[in-house]
């Protein structure tokens, strides 16, 4: 853990990310038809973003969480940042834009799996002139989700990181799903010689290193790079060790309500447990457990995890 921060028992977490509403429809048939009409179970809208997931989450372990990011003047950009405040996240440094329109994701949603459709809209607007220098020396720990779709920040999150880490602060990312297919390989290394914790879903990392396999995958990790805990929903979870050791951790047996926001609940118990003083498979079986409860309720923050939580399903 970084020694930088407030000092006190809650880590700051600095999280600098997209914000977007959810508009989601649940349902066991949610594929819509071309000149056809079906009835779904359940229609949504809740706050969205990866990145605004994990804050919450961190929030609710009791981390003190700070978001930058910026949204359009429009209702769905006050609906973002309400939200936010209302499950203890500090939204101090959000910016609104005017004529700008806050994104918005359509999440077609079953029991196991999800597709979506993004507008992006405000989403790659957040730039580093968003990020003020006297909020990184408050931090314990940055971190950012979306590396795709936040094309402002992209080319200078390896200096933001580097310079974080030179202050103590230490660091994670998660890149999210690249939809233009490109995946920028040369960038992600460039970021993981400044990173702390990467964490991916087993596909993304696949594509980034071009590998049939997640050995392959880690073969192909810059000596650089720190832990990565790569995300593999129903086997559980794997972590790359910086010495190249892999420890896996098995999942935890729920009954799913709705999987959105499973891997960014993930994320932040990775995240939280690793300012805990957490590593190897306690850290990983800690944020499976993160990313169990959230698939409990609808949307990314339906179904937030607590200390508690957790701790009643690990005693389970």
């Amino acid at each position: 853990m970084s020694g930088a921060g407030n000092g006190g028992t809650a880590p700051t977490v600095v999280i600098v990310g997209e914000l977007n509403v959810d508009v989601i429809v649940t349902g066991s048939d949610v594929i819509p038809e071309w000149n056809r009409e079906k009835i779904v179970d359940g229609f949504r809208v809740v706050l969205g973003s990866s990145s605004a997931i994990t804050a919450c989450a961190l929030a609710s372990l009791g981390a003190d969480v700070r978001f930058v990011s910026v949204v359009g003047d429009d209702d769905f950009g006050t609906f973002c940042v309400s939200e936010l405040k209302r499950m203890g996240v500090d939204t101090e440094h959000i910016i609104s834009l005017p004529g700008v329109q806050t994104g918005v994701t359509m999440s077609f949603s079953t029991p196991s799996d999800r597709g979506l459709l993004t507008y992006p809209g405000s989403i790659p607007l957040v730039g580093p002139e968003h990020v003020p220098e006297t909020l990184l020396m408050e931090a314990n720990h940055l971190h950012f989700g979306s590396y795709y779709l936040q094309d402002g920040m992209r080319p200078h999150w390896p200096q933001v990181f580097k310079r974080a880490q030179s202050r103590g602060v230490s660091t994670s990312f998660d890149t999210g799903w690249d939809v233009r297919n490109v995946w920028d390989r040369e960038g992600i290394c460039a970021l993981l010689a400044h990173t702390d914790l990467f964490i991916p879903s087993e596909e993304e990392i696949l594509h980034i290193f071009e590998s049939a396999s997640l050995g392959q995958a880690f073969a192909k990790i810059p000596p650089t790079a720190g832990r990565i805990a790569v995300k593999q929903g129903s086997k559980g979870a794997s972590l790359r060790e910086p010495d190249g050791t892999v420890i896996l951790a098995e999942p935890y047996r729920v009954t799913p309500v709705d999987t959105t926001g499973a891997g960014d609940c993930f994320n932040a118990g990775i995240i939280y447990g690793y300012l805990h003083g957490k590593t190897a498979k306690p850290l990983l079986r800690y944020a499976n457990a993160c990313g169990a409860l959230s698939t409990l309720g609808v949307g990314g923050t339906g179904s937030l995890p607590t200390v508690e939580g957790v701790a009643r399903l690990q005693e389970g």
